[in-house]
């Protein structure tokens, strides 16, 4: 048996500048981290001549088929058929979180998966050949409207800034942290889920569209992931980082009215007005979890005043990797 272990991931700036209909004609970068909230792909060879199917997956569903064109879940079946693989296997997958909530779950997957079946292959493929892949299985073979951020944290991980210069050409900057100040910056971090779950592709093609309408706003969330990296580097106080967040958010507001809605709306004022300093959803937007960047001393008053389900994170979490073998 194989099993992969992949991070998801959080983005703090520079989100939508790692589409490559922006960042092919302009700058495009973010600053995020992988975070400790995994998706785990199990792989098992198994003699199909005495069952009566091939190959078998497993996610919230079951499929047990005879070939490859019968599997129903697309990402399953593209990376069976990329890697060559058309029967005798079973592939399970179970993660800590749920999909469509804004972490990169569906990239993460994909990564993931290509690791365990190249690690069932007795192949080892370099982690950014995994994103550079799954870049390509997820926007070419799927048609996926994604960005390219989310694959290469799953692949990589670790807490970086991620330059995008073309889909096979992507650059990795680690952001050099002591131990004492991700602490510090850990310590600020609130993640609670609103309870709505959305298809980032969906909301994406819409802000997509729009590219060239927010060429403005998208070239200021860029200069953002510089300013953000120039403050977790200092030594100063990380307010600023939260008043930056604050001003990251409003600006991808404005992206497209799918972004948000009367009920995010609420829970961000309120997370206010309970003493965060700023936030952000995270993802696409639409719903899933929402990021308040809070003075420790106040996170019991912001938790109180929202009441909704709370993820402790943490950061800097290592890219996809085998467990077991």
């Amino acid at each position: 048996m194989i099993i992969s272990k992949t991070p998801f991931r959080i983005s703090f700036f520079g989100g939508g500048t790692d589409y490559p209909e922006y960042f092919t004609k302009y700058n495009g970068a973010v600053l995020g981290t992988a975070i400790d909230k995994f998706c785990y792909v199990s792989v098992i060879p198994f003699y199909s001549k005495l069952f009566d199917y091939s190959i078998r997956v497993a996610y919230r569903q079951v499929e047990c088929v005879k070939s490859l064109e019968e599997i129903k879940h697309a990402a399953f079946r593209e990376c069976l058929r990329w890697c060559g693989i058309t029967k005798d296997i079973e592939v399970n997958y179970t993660a800590e979180l749920p999909a469509f909530s804004g972490l990169g779950t569906s990239s993460s997957f994909v990564v993931g998966l290509l690791n365990a079946l190249y690690a069932y292959q007795g192949k080892s493929v370099r982690p950014i050949e995994l994103a550079y892949q799954a870049i390509e299985i997820e926007r070419e073979i799927l048609k996926e409207t994604v960005g390219c951020q989310d694959q290469t944290f799953a692949a990589v991980g670790g807490f970086n800034v991620i330059e995008f210069r073309a889909t096979d050409d992507i650059v990795v900057h680690r952001v050099p942290l002591s131990r004492e100040r991700i602490e510090e910056f850990e310590a600020h971090l609130l993640v609670v889920f609103t309870g709505i779950l959305r298809r980032a592709s969906d909301i994406a093609a819409k802000q997509v569209k729009r590219i060239e309408i927010n060429k403005g706003l998208l070239k200021r969330m860029r200069e953002m992931v510089d300013e953000g990296y120039d403050i977790l580097t200092g030594s100063g106080d990380l307010t600023k980082f939260g008043l930056l967040l604050d001003e990251a958010w409003r600006l991808k507001s404005q992206l497209d009215e799918s972004v948000t809605n009367d009920t995010i709306k609420v829970i961000y004022e309120e997370g206010k007005r309970a003493g965060a300093i700023g936030g952000k959803l995270l993802g696409a937007g639409g719903g899933g979890f929402f990021l308040f960047f809070v003075p420790p001393e106040k996170k019991k008053t912001v938790r109180e005043r929202l009441g909704l389900e709370e993820i402790p994170i943490k950061v800097n979490a290592p890219g996809t990797h085998i467990i077991h073998s």
